[in-house]
């Protein structure tokens, strides 16, 4: 029952709701049998016959108002003891077996008001959703004027213009989700468990990243995360009979799904830097780590190890670029100046370049085959049996624009 959350809410609404109204039904129709309607009504009379003359209420109809008011506030009393207090305390007390007892006739409650309660969840799920579109919309809109009101009130230097980027990125950081922003596991560096001593210290040196995942047989299989500072002491005169020991068990998982905004507040309680990315199976599709998290929004992170010249793209001209096929499309559009909603209704499930591409065709494209989404051109720059290498991007100029540049 609990795994259908709204059957079992509506089917205890309905009973519930039926209850109180036969309750009330017989109540009036017990007491108009226990009273002596006779002698009410010669009490009606006594009373109407007091009242101001300016009240008229005649005798039978304040008789059946004395009779109503009874049969509610009985009703009202018996209910509050009997079907609110006194159950809620039995049950704070006796929880599991309360449960327990009630399970077996809610389920049959369930199957005698399906029919009433598909239409109540269908109603309310109709409901819900046109709340939430709502919402979605004003939430849209707030967004549209705050970006309207930051491109208002910038100046057209350069140190504003990244200023207004920066407040850009701000505004869009809880819609990030982490799929778009983590590194996949093609080009995370990890060292399998067999891996010798010596090996796993050209590795540390060579990639310079200070933590690295270890697995067993494939990365699916990860035993921990190994911190460099860790082997600083066995690189030189101290032994180590198993640098195996020196990795953390504890590690940190992550659905692709997460938002960066709440990625970022487990990253800060959890107190750690780097997380494994699951899919929806359960197979580890990446890592991503707190720099992946900042660089969202106060854009790239270069350190000492880092490559100053290394990057995923080339820029052609200001309105055409070489991208690998790998490069992410939220990385695409932030390079570019593109709005990332042009490809929300075709993009699917995919992160990448090379991904959209596929999911848009449904095959493996050949190499220079054009595909256009909204204003924005994709050429498919090198391609191999297996995977898209390459995609030069264009993004099409509309006339009046190429008139003001020309000018």
């Amino acid at each position: 029952m609990l795994n259908n959350p709204r059957r079992l809410l509506a089917t205890i609404l309905i009973a519930n709701n039926f209850i109180n109204i036969s309750i009330v039904i017989l109540s009036d129709l017990l007491l108009r049998q226990l009273i002596d309607q006779e002698g009410l009504l010669t009490w009606s009379e006594q009373i109407s016959a007091r009242l101001p003359t300016w009240i008229y209420l005649p005798a039978a109809n304040l008789s059946g108002v004395i009779n109503f008011l009874i049969a509610v506030v009985l009703a009202s009393f018996i209910l509050l003891v009997f079907g609110e207090v006194l159950p809620k305390i039995y049950a704070r007390k006796n929880s599991l077996q309360l449960a327990r007892f009630m399970s077996f006739p809610l389920k049959s409650l369930m199957r005698l008001s399906y029919p009433l309660s598909s239409i109540l969840i269908r109603f309310s799920s109709m409901f819900e959703k046109r709340l939430e579109r709502r919402a979605i919309f004003q939430n849209m809109e707030l967004k549209s004027d705050i970006d309207k009101a930051i491109e208002i009130t910038a100046s057209n230097t350069n140190e504003a213009r990244e200023e207004v980027d920066l407040l850009k990125r701000v505004l869009k950081f809880s819609e990030v989700p982490v799929k778009q922003i983590m590194k996949s596991r093609v080009d995370v560096v990890a060292i399998d468990e067999k891996t010798s001593f010596d090996e796993v210290v050209d590795i540390i040196k060579s990639s310079g990243y200070s933590r690295i995942p270890v697995y067993t047989e494939d990365f699916d299989n990860l035993k921990g995360i190994l911190y460099a500072k860790d082997l600083i002491p066995y690189i030189k005169g101290k032994e180590i009979k198993n640098w195996l020991e020196l990795i953390k068990t504890q590690v940190f998982y992550v659905p692709d799904t997460k938002m960066i905004d709440d990625l970022l507040r487990e990253f800060q309680s959890k107190r750690t830097h780097m997380a494994i990315v699951v899919d929806e199976y359960g197979g580890n599709s990446g890592i991503v780590t707190l720099e992946d998290v900042m660089e969202e929004v106060i854009g790239e992170i270069k350190d000492e190890f880092d490559d100053e010249f290394e990057q995923d793209f080339y820029k052609i001209d200001d309105y055409n670029y070489l991208f690998e096929g790998k490069t992410l499309i939220n990385d695409v559009c932030k390079i570019m100046g593109i709005d990332e909603a042009v490809f929300h209704e075709v993009r699917g499930e995919s992160d990448s370049v090379a991904g959209l591409i596929l999911e848009i065709l449904g095959y493996l494209p050949r190499i220079n085959q054009k595909i256009s989404v909204s204003n924005i051109t994709f050429t498919v720059a090198a391609v191999s049996h297996r995977r898209i290498e390459q995609v030069k991007v264009t993004r099409n100029v509309k006339s009046r624009e190429l008139q003001k540049i020309k000018t």
